[in-house]
């Protein structure tokens, strides 16, 4: 796939590939190779495989396995690279001198639209399937959220953006597509959430999360309600997921640490993750994660590569008393049997500890190929996104607002070792301006490391001040406001000049 042009995607949009080792539902049908839609959709199971087929592009080394969650940490300010030997494609974006010719922008890109095109011929076969009305209309909801989810992250990355809303039957009619604009493209998001509202299942069997739900669709719905900045909608929809929470199986675990052992598996507080079963791999590097490598600590035991690690300022601004500082960051580990201190790593950096200490049983040494439940989203976000949308559609925070925010605080207290009286609950009487600010740390604490600092900083419009003011946790002077936005691949431009203007700035 790192081959795959633009002009080679569009054949991709009549053609998807299906899998057996999809970590999706652990389905088990023979696995199919590559196949066409028009002649291939003839029953039920035909519908449900092309459904988990777009799924699986999801566990993508080159999207949430690696690239897109690497791109994400490393365009925020709360992640670093500490081996500096690592591809010159990561170093560009962490120092933000990147530019259209980025291999790792590249990948995200066709990774995405790849798997558009998937779903896209999922929603247009499965009509044709003879099935039961509300089985099928749930498929193509599935489907449909599948597309909106790499909507989402091209429009929030690139801005303006092709839209194929539609399975192509000649590529012709897209070979020289012109961008849409962000706003329809968000639309276009918005119509494929409420889609998934109506159509999709409460819950799963066996209360799986890796099968996008009712919830998850007002999730998502709350969290695009929220870029745009239509606060009323977000709280709603934010609000609709807390109030039917039981209905759902959501809520927040007792223990913060965990929501990173990968062994316990699709856990209460899931909402919509990307599931990885280790030991399995699929075509177009479907299910193999490397996040555990990528954070973990070059030559010790563990064999990680010391890429990714916190921004410099970062450890500091954590409380000491903060359970959460304990289990987001790793100090010590053993090397050769022996426990040893960051200072005597061969990089040696506080690295992150979430994804590295526990990827499951069935990981290989480095700790790649892993169990993984990627978080897309989880009950303690939809909290927080509830708080800050209350806060900002009544021009100040409510009771329900505080309640929320506290939820997630008073969680954060629980330790293995007792109850802790840290984290404090936020005090009432704060005015928005303030409450704003509370909510918006609590995010930064609970969230970091998982890949969704970039966009906050992009919707809040702190990019450059985050960077460059005094006891920023990342320095870098040279970072502007251009910068919001990723270049359009030039591979791409090359091949359609009709994606021009590139992005300002590139």
């Amino acid at each position: 796939m790192e081959k795959q042009t633009m002009k080679e995607f569009s054949k991709y949009i009549f053609l998807f590939v299906l899998f057996i080792a999809s970590a999706c539902t652990k389905l088990e049908e023979e696995p199919v190779s590559i196949l066409v839609p028009g002649q291939y959709f003839n029953t039920e199971a035909d519908a449900e495989a092309a459904v988990m087929g777009s799924y699986a592009l999801l566990s993508s080394d080159n999207f949430y396995g690696r690239r897109l969650t690497m791109v994400l940490q490393l365009l925020g300010d709360d992640i670093d690279i500490a081996d500096i030997g690592t591809q010159s494609s990561r170093i560009q974006l962490n120092g933000f001198t990147h530019d259209a010719s980025n291999q790792d922008i590249l990948a995200v890109w066709r990774l995405a639209y790849l798997g558009i095109g998937a779903a896209n011929a999922a929603i247009d076969g499965i009509p044709n399937v003879p099935m039961d009305e509300g089985k099928k209309n749930a498929l193509i909801a599935e489907a449909r959220m599948v597309r909106a989810l790499n909507y989402y992250h091209l429009v929030q990355l690139f801005g303006d953006i092709p839209y194929i809303g539609q399975f192509v039957t000649d590529p012709n009619t897209i070979k020289d597509i012109n961008k849409t604009p962000a706003s329809e493209v968000y639309q276009h998001i918005i119509d494929d959430c409420e889609f998934g509202i109506s159509y999709l299942p409460d819950a799963f069997p066996g209360n799986i999360k890796s099968r996008a739900t009712k919830g998850a669709a007002h999730t998502l719905l709350s969290s695009v309600y929220m870029v745009l900045q239509q606060w009323d909608k977000a709280a709603e929809h934010a609000e609709a997921v807390i109030n039917d929470a039981g209905k759902y199986h959501y809520g927040l675990v007792n223990d913060y640490q965990d929501l990173w052992k990968a062994d316990l598996g699709h856990q209460l507080e899931h909402v919509w993750v990307v599931d990885f079963m280790g030991g399995i791999t699929g075509e177009n590097g479907t299910n193999q994660d490397y996040t555990a490598p990528m954070t973990g600590v070059r030559d010790a035991d563990m064999l990680g590569w010391s890429v990714l690690v916190p921004s410099p300022g970062m450890y500091g601004s954590f409380d000491n008393n903060d359970y959460r500082k304990e289990v987001s960051y790793l100090t010590e580990t053993p090397i050769k049997g022996v426990m040893t201190p960051y200072q005597q790593w061969r990089w040696p950096r506080i690295h992150t500890a979430k994804w590295c200490l526990y990827p499951g049983a069935n990981a290989n040494a480095e700790g790649a190929d892993s169990d993984i439940k990627h978080v897309i989203f989880r009950y303690a976000e939809i909290l927080l996104m509830a708080a800050e949308s209350l806060n900002e559609s009544n021009g100040g925070p409510t009771a329900k607002a505080y309640e929320y925010l506290n939820a997630v605080r008073q969680r954060a207290r629980n330790t293995p070792n007792g109850v802790r009286t840290f984290p404090t609950d936020i005090p009432v009487g704060l005015n928005q301006a303030a409450f704003r600010d509370a909510v918006r740390e609590e995010r930064r604490v609970e969230l970091a490391f998982e890949w969704k600092r970039w966009y906050d900083l992009k919707r809040w419009d702190i990019v450059v001040e985050a960077f460059t003011k005094e006891g920023a946790y990342e320095k870098r002077e040279n970072i502007k406001p251009s910068h919001k936005l990723l270049p359009i691949p030039q591979e791409e431009i090359g091949r359609n000049a009709n994606l021009l203007p590139q992005n300002e700035g590139y």
